[in-house]
């Protein structure tokens, strides 16, 4: 069994709607004794030395989250949730009327500030990303542990090749990413929709002409490396953003493009960890199949526990 220690924390955005998958696939069960998806990230990230979990989720489904995840977990297991929802904004705003569309993954990170005191790594709670990326990210915080603390100078990101993340029943949207010949993140931008078509993978933007991809682009998916010093500079991003386009129906405050911003501003420097680990999503339901495919075979192989928790 994955045992806890004094190590970063491990934060996992759960509050997502769903909407394209057809309802809460954070308790959708993708394992063959029953696990939902993020518990095999929780056991992954705790053998790699994290000592700590929380969830971000709405207050709505907290009754759910804890009789159908939380009380799965190992009593060792440290684990929290804080709250996402539309009124949890700075003083000054207020949710528009007809607003019922969440504020984004940067609003998300930011209902932390208070929770965290230490280094930790955010994650989604909808996507595998395998024991590698864990153990990388820890091996950033332990080899480094003052610039990883000390605040947004030095952040970090793990990053996946574009081709091994799609999806074949719909377009996705990734964080694209440019790097230097050192491996640091020189800007990241979300890109939605990215989509198969044919032999190729497109991305069309609104209004432009369509782009054509390889598939060897990094691309992010929200597994980051941060210490509690970025709240500061995220959180002035994000009351720019309610400023300017808090007011859209739609609109969302999405972390790549508020850390994009911040290496921009010479806020944040950001390091891509580069890791051999397996990734896969369920972005629509019908990924599910594929997904709990994919689980079985290393359940069979050896790499993790059916039971998952003994």
């Amino acid at each position: 069994m994955a045992k806890a220690s004094q190590g970063p924390t491990l934060a996992v955005m759960a509050a997502g709607m769903g909407s394209r998958y057809g309802g809460l696939k954070q308790l959708d069960p993708v394992g063959p004794s029953g696990e939902v998806m993020l518990e095999y990230s929780v056991f992954d990230a705790l053998r790699a030395g994290f000592g700590r979990v929380v969830f971000i989720i709405r207050r709505d489904f907290e009754k759910d989250f804890r009789d159908g995840v939380l009380a799965r977990f190992p009593r060792e297991c440290r684990a929290d949730v804080v709250f996402q929802g539309l009124e949890d904004l700075p003083p000054g705003f207020s949710v528009p009327e007809g607003r019922k569309k969440p504020w984004g993954t940067s609003h998300a990170v930011l209902r932390l500030e208070g929770a965290v005191d230490g280094p930790f790594c955010v994650i989604n709670a909808d996507d595998f990303y395998g024991r590698a990326s864990f153990e990388t990210a820890a091996k950033f915080f332990f080899s480094s542990p003052s610039g990883a603390t000390a605040g947004p100078a030095r952040l970090a990101m793990v990053g996946y090749r574009l081709r091994n993340t799609l999806s074949e029943h719909g377009g996705v949207a990734r964080g694209h990413c440019v790097t230097d010949s050192r491996g640091r993140l020189m800007s990241i931008e979300e890109w939605n929709p990215i989509v198969r078509e044919g032999d190729g993978i497109v991305y069309r933007p609104g209004g432009a002409a369509p782009v054509a991809l390889t598939g060897e682009e990094i691309v992010s998916m929200n597994f980051w490396a941060f210490g509690p010093g970025l709240f500061g500079p995220l959180g002035r991003l994000f009351h720019e953003f309610l400023r300017g386009r808090g007011g859209e129906a739609g609109s969302e405050c999405l972390l790549p493009n508020c850390v994009g911003e911040m290496i921009r501003r010479g806020d944040a420097e950001v390091s891509v960890l580069d890791c051999d680990s397996p990734w896969f999503g369920v972005t629509y339901r019908e990924d599910k199949p594929a997904v709990q495919a994919s689980i079985r075979r290393l359940v069979e192989g050896g790499a993790y526990p059916s039971p998952l928790w003994g």
